[in-house]
């Protein structure tokens, strides 16, 4: 985990899940990472078993120059893209175990930038762990990024955040990783992992519709 955001997010997620696997959605405060919050979405999961967002930052959405609110998140995924990075989020979803993605974003005229994308559960109630806060990070700068739309992402890497070494590394500098109910729920989302890696990559895209933006402090997960 390298962007200062993902550590953030991965903190303020860390401390409010106490010795749970995930927190209770009515436990996160926006107000308590308000700095952020244009960095900051909220997934969760529909009837039909897929991951949409239930809200997005003003600066993601502008990244992709369109309001994602209730959009699918398998439509940022490039063409068969979606059935790499999709079970991925279900499986954070249903194992309670985080998740780090690397990916790469394009636009219409071939620029490209890089991101990193944290994925942590949540649950709608103690038995349901539906709902995943993330953050969409570039890992550099460009001046071209929110005014030219990028059309897709496409998968990199991705790596678990359950085990003592991952959640180390995650942590605020001096801090000790200590045992948890995390480092137990990685192995079946591991294996799910460890298939999108060995997936195809294919490029594609689809017609995107006008970004709205909208205030993100007004927004309740």
């Amino acid at each position: 985990m390298r962007h200062n955001t993902s550590r953030e997010v991965f903190n303020y997620w860390n401390r409010t899940r106490g010795s749970q696997d995930a927190p209770l959605r009515a436990q996160i405060e926006p107000a308590s990472i308000r700095h952020i919050l244009p960095q900051i979405f909220i997934l969760e999961m529909t009837e039909v078993g897929q991951p949409r967002f239930r809200l997005a930052g003003t600066m993601i959405c502008s990244f992709f120059g369109r309001e994602l609110r209730d959009d699918l998140f398998s439509s940022l995924w490039s063409g068969r893209q979606s059935d790499n990075a999709v079970p991925i989020a279900q499986g954070v979803m249903s194992h309670a175990a985080p998740a780090l993605l690397n990916a790469t974003g394009y636009t219409a005229t071939g620029r490209s930038m890089g991101f990193e994308i944290i994925l942590l559960p949540m649950r709608s109630s103690p038995d349901r762990c539906d709902r995943l806060l993330g953050c969409l990070v570039p890992t550099s700068n460009a001046i071209w990024l929110g005014a030219e739309p990028l059309t897709n992402l496409a998968l990199d890497r991705s790596r678990l955040l359950h085990d003592e070494a991952a959640i180390a590394d995650a942590l605020p500098a001096g801090a000790k990783a200590t045992k948890s109910v995390l480092m137990s729920k990685g192995a079946e989302l591991g294996l799910v992992v460890r298939r999108v890696l060995h997936l195809k990559v294919l490029e594609g895209g689809r017609a995107r519709r006008p970004y709205e933006p909208f205030r993100d402090t007004a927004v309740r997960p």
